[in-house]
C-alpha cells in the first residue's frame, strides 16, 4: 500500500484527499454561511435596500451665474462635492478610469474573480507587490460609500467580504454607467476638490466634458492615491503616474501605440484654481447669498440692544423677501429644511460673470492704480496718516488703542486671562505674516498693531449695477479684496450720501408741481431747524451768484443754496418717508432741512435701486439676486420675479430724467464723458471734509453706482481735487461702462437713447415727443 508522510506521520494518499475534500466543502460551506450572515446585516454593517438605491452623498451647492458659469460653491469642511452626469463626464475619463483600475468593469458583475484570484496567489503566496490590486471599480466605490477607515490590517480583511457584498447589490441596483457616476462625484482628488466637477476646475479651469486626454489620466492617475500623487506639490511624480494611466489605457485598446508616445511627451500643465470661498468672482456677492439663504426667522431676543435698526430690516426681509431665509422657509419631501452645504442645490444667480469680472477690474484699475498710490503719496511723513491732518496725534493713539480692542486677536488673549499690559506688549512685538497690496499678498515683518495702522491706510469701496425694468443685479463689488476687507459696502454697509441725495428731494418737489424749467435766485438760504436754530448751508461754488436760475441748473451743479431753497418750500418730513418709498430702510433718518445735503447713511445697493424708479416712469426695482434654485436632480424648486413699487409719477420721473442727464452733459457729472458718450443720467455725491465719494449713473438699461471712501470717517483726502465724487468713484462707474460697451456679446449699446414718451416737462408749451431729447435738452440751456 502506497503510503505518504506528513509531519512525521504515515498518511494514506486516500485519507489525505478526503480530508483535503473536507477542508475545501468546509471553507465554502463557512464562506457561504459568512456570506449569508453579512448580506442579512448579521455581522458587519450592510445598508438597507433604501440606502443602497440612495447612498448618502453630501453635494455642495453651485452658485452660477446669469450666462452659466460656476461662481462658486457652498459646502462642510472637505465636502466640496459638486454633482456631475454621466452624460457630462468625457469618455476619456471614463476609459482611462476602466483601463487603469478594473478592465474587465463591464463584464463581472460586482467581483472579478480572475483578478482576485490573480492578487490572492501572487500576493498572499508569493508576496509580488506589483501583482495589482483585486478590487473592482464596484469595490472601490462600496469601500467609499460605507467603510470607515481601517485601524489595521485584521480589520481591513473584515471589510473586504462586507464589501464584496454590497458591490454585488450595487450592481444589482445601478447600470455600469450609474456607478461609474457614482464613483467620479464620490472620490476626493484633493486640494478640497471633492469630485470630478470641482477636481476638473481645480486643477485644468474646466468642466469635465472638456478634458483632453492627458488631463484626464492625470486625474484617473490621482485615483490610486491623491495625496502621493498630488500635481500641485510632486509635479514629477504625478506625470510619472499619468504615463502610467496613458500605458494601461494602450494596454486596453483605448489608444494607439503613437497616440501614447506622444501623450507622454506632453509635460504636465496645471491651471490651478484652490476652490476657497474667499477667491474667485463675486465673493463679496456669494457671502452676501449665503448669509441671506441661511437667515433664521428673527428673534428680537438674539439681538442686542443697539440693534433694532437690524432687526427692523431682518424683519422686513423675511416677510418681503422669498429668498431672505429661504432655507428656514422651505422644505423638502423628507419634511427637513434645505441645507446649502450637503444638499446640491443650483442656485441661479443674476450676476453676469463678464460684468462682473469688468466691476471686479475698474475697481482694481482705479483704486489700486491710481488713487491708493496718490493717497499714500498725501500721507505720506505725516504723524496722523493714514487719518486727516485735521485731528490730532493724541486723538489718533486713542483710535488705534480702540481697534486694537475691537480686534479678534485682543478678544481671545482677554478670554485666555491675559493683562492688559500683556496684551499690549504682544501687539507690539514685530512677527511675520502676509499682508494685502494692490500688487499681490505680501510676507513681511511687522507688529500686529502696525498691521492694523497698515490696513486703514487702504480706500474701501462699494459697486453695485443692476437692471432697472427687473432689478437682476448684474455685478458686485463690496470691498477691495474679500480675503482682507471682508466687512461688505455694497449691500451690507452704510455711509453717508452727500448730493447723490437731492434727486429723492427734486423729485419730491417735480411731485408738488415744480418743474425743471422753474426758477429762483442763486444766494444764500438760511431755514430755521425744529428746535427753532437757524440753519445756512455753504456751497461749493459761486457761479452765477445772485443770478435768476433753473431747477435744473440748481440740480446739475449740485448747488447747494437750491437744495435749501427747496426745502424751505417741501416739508422734511414728507421726504423722509419718501425717501423710505425709494426703498432706504434706515430708519434713523432726521427730518430736518440738513437732510437735503444728505447726511443721512444709505447702503449702495440702495441707492442704485433707487435710481431706477428715474429710468423706469417712476417704478422702484428691488435688487433681484436669484432667477430659479434647483434641486439636485435638477427640479427647480423655487423661482424668483421681480418685485416693483411706484414710487413717484410717469410725468415725475421724465422730468428728473431730464435733469440728471443735465448732471452728465452741463454740470458735476462731466467726466462722465471721458469713458463714453452714451445717453447717461447720473448724480455725483461728496460728503464732509471728503469722507465720502459716490456716483450713481444710469443709461436706458442699467443703472449703476459706487461709493468710495475709508474704513473710518476721518480717513479721507484732505483736498478737494482727490477727495470728491467725481474724482473717487465716477471712475470706477465710467470704466465699467466702458468695458461693457466695448463687450459686445452682453447686448448693451452706446447709441441706445432714453424714451421719455409724451411726458409734460415744463408746463403745457413744452411737451417731449417721442424720443426726441436733443430737442428737450437746447429749451432747458442756460
Amino acid at each position: 500500500m502506497n503510503q505518504v508522510e506528513v509531519k512525521g506521520t504515515p498518511v494514506s494518499v486516500k485519507k489525505l484527499v478526503k480530508w483535503l475534500w473536507v477542508a475545501f466543502f468546509s471553507f465554502i460551506g463557512l464562506s457561504a454561511v459568512l456570506f449569508c450572515f453579512i448580506a442579512w446585516g448579521w455581522i458587519g454593517y450592510m445598508p438597507d435596500v433604501e440606502e443602497l438605491e440612495n447612498p448618502k452623498y453630501k453635494f455642495a451647492s453651485e452658485v452660477l451665474s446669469a450666462d452659466g458659469k460656476t461662481l462658486g460653491t457652498w459646502s462642510l469642511n472637505k465636502e466640496n462635492r459638486v454633482y456631475v452626469g454621466y452624460k457630462d463626464i468625457s469618455p476619456y475619463l471614463v476609459k482611462a478610469l476602466i483601463a487603469t483600475e478594473d478592465v474587465r468593469f463591464e463584464d463581472h458583475s460586482g467581483i472579478d474573480i480572475r483578478a482576485l484570484a490573480r492578487a490572492v496567489i501572487k500576493r498572499g503566496l508569493f508576496f509580488q507587490k506589483n501583482a495589482g490590486g483585486g478590487s473592482t471599480l464596484t469595490q472601490q466605490l462600496s469601500k467609499q460609500l460605507y467603510s470607515p477607515g481601517a485601524g489595521n490590517i485584521l480589520e481591513r480583511l473584515f471589510q473586504k467580504p462586507i464589501e464584496w457584498v454590497i458591490a454585488v447589490k450595487l450592481e444589482r441596483y445601478y447600470t455600469k454607467d450609474e456607478i461609474l457616476t457614482m464613483y467620479f462625484n464620490k472620490y476626493d482628488f484633493g486640494n478640497n476638490a471633492v469630485g470630478i466637477k470641482t477636481a476638473s476646475y481645480t486643477y485644468f479651469a474646466k468642466e469635465p466634458a472638456d478634458l483632453t486626454i492627458e488631463e484626464a489620466a492625470t486625474l484617473v492617475g490621482m485615483c490610486q492615491n491623491s495625496s502621493m500623487y498630488n500635481p500641485v506639490r510632486r509635479r514629477e511624480q504625478t506625470e510619472q503616474r499619468r504615463n502610467v494611466v496613458l500605458d494601461q489605457m494602450r494596454k486596453a485598446g483605448f489608444i494607439s501605440e503613437e497616440e501614447r508616445d506622444s501623450l507622454m511627451d506632453i509635460p504636465l500643465k496645471l491651471n490651478f484654481h484652490r476652490v476657497d470661498h474667499k477667491e474667485g468672482l463675486a465673493t463679496y456677492f456669494r457671502e452676501y447669498l449665503r448669509i441671506m439663504m441661511t437667515a433664521k426667522k428673527p428673534n428680537r431676543s438674539d439681538y442686542a440692544s443697539w440693534q433694532y435698526q437690524k432687526f427692523y430690516e431682518d424683519s422686513l426681509s423675511w416677510e418681503q423677501n422669498p429668498l431672505y431665509g429661504w432655507c428656514n422657509k422651505n422644505k423638502k419631501k423628507d419634511g427637513t429644511n434645505y441645507n446649502i452645504y450637503t444638499d446640491g442645490l443650483k442656485i441661479y444667480t443674476t450676476i453676469d460673470s463678464r460684468m462682473q469680472q469688468y466691476a471686479e477690474e475698474a475697481v482694481d484699475e482705479h483704486l489700486g492704480h491710481f488713487l491708493q498710490p496718490l493717497f499714500f503719496k498725501e500721507k505720506k511723513g505725516r504723524s496722523t496718516a493714514p487719518y486727516t491732518n485735521q485731528l490730532t496725534k493724541e486723538q489718533v493713539k486713542e483710535i488705534m488703542m480702540r481697534s486694537m480692542r475691537q480686534s479678534e486677536r485682543y478678544n481671545t488673549m482677554k478670554q485666555a486671562g491675559y493683562s492688559e499690559s500683556e496684551i499690549l506688549k504682544a501687539f507690539k512685538t514685530p512677527e511675520q505674516m502676509s499682508v494685502f497690496t494692490w500688487k499681490g499678498v505680501k510676507d513681511t515683518v511687522m507688529t500686529p498693531l502696525d498691521s492694523i495702522r497698515y490696513y486703514k491706510y487702504f480706500l474701501r469701496t462699494g459697486f453695485m449695477s443692476m437692471d432697472p425694468m427687473t432689478g437682476a443685479v448684474k455685478a458686485y463689488v463690496g470691498g477691495p479684496n474679500y480675503a482682507f476687507f471682508q466687512y461688505d459696502m455694497a449691500l451690507t454697509g452704510r455711509r453717508q450720501v452727500g448730493s447723490t441725495i437731492k434727486p429723492f428731494l427734486y423729485a419730491l418737489a417735480m411731485e408738488n408741481g415744480f418743474t425743471p424749467c422753474d426758477v429762483t435766485r442763486n444766494v444764500e438760504q438760511t431755514l430755521i431747524t425744529g428746535a427753532g436754530v437757524p440753519w445756512s448751508p455753504k456751497n461749493a461754488s459761486r457761479a452765477r451768484y445772485g443770478e435768476m436760475v433753473t431747477l435744473k441748473w440748481g440740480l446739475a451743479n449740485s448747488n447747494n443754496w437750491i437744495s435749501a431753497y427747496l426745502m424751505s418750500r417741501l416739508n422734511a418730513s414728507s421726504l423722509v418717508r419718501l425717501i423710505h418709498r425709494f426703498g432706504v430702510r434706515n430708519r434713523n433718518i432726521v427730518a430736518s432741512p440738513a437732510l437735503c445735503l444728505g447726511p443721512c447713511d444709505i447702503s449702495v445697493g440702495e441707492m442704485v435701486s433707487a435710481y431706477t424708479a428715474f429710468v423706469n416712469n417712476g417704478l422702484r426695482c428691488d435688487p433681484m439676486l436669484v432667477t430659479r434654485i434647483e434641486d439636485s436632480e435638477g427640479n427647480v424648486i423655487a423661482k424668483f420675479h421681480p418685485q416693483m413699487e411706484e414710487v413717484i409719477s410717469a410725468q415725475s420721473a421724465a422730468k428728473m430724467l431730464v435733469m440728471l442727464k443735465a448732471v452728465i452733459n452741463e454740470g458735476t457729472g462731466g467726466r462722465v464723458r471721458r469713458y463714453t458718450r452714451a445717453d447717461v443720467g447720473g448724480k455725483t455725491g461728496t460728503t464732509q471734509r471728503n469722507s465720502d465719494g459716490w456716483f450713481i449713473g444710469f443709461t436706458p438699461s442699467l443703472v449703476s453706482g459706487c461709493w468710495v471712501g475709508g474704513e473710518d470717517r476721518d480717513i479721507h483726502f484732505d483736498t478737494m481735487v482727490y477727495g470728491q465724487g467725481a474724482s473717487m468713484a465716477l471712475p470706477v462707474w465710467g470704466i465699467f461702462m466702458k468695458k461693457v460697451f466695448a463687450d459686445k456679446s452682453l447686448g448693451y449699446s452706446e447709441s441706445e437713447a432714453f424714451n421719455l414718451g409724451n411726458q409734460s416737462i415744463c408746463g403745457n408749451d413744452s411737451t417731449l415727443v417721442g424720443n426726441d431729447t436733443g430737442g428737450l435738452d437746447s429749451i432747458f440751456s442756460e
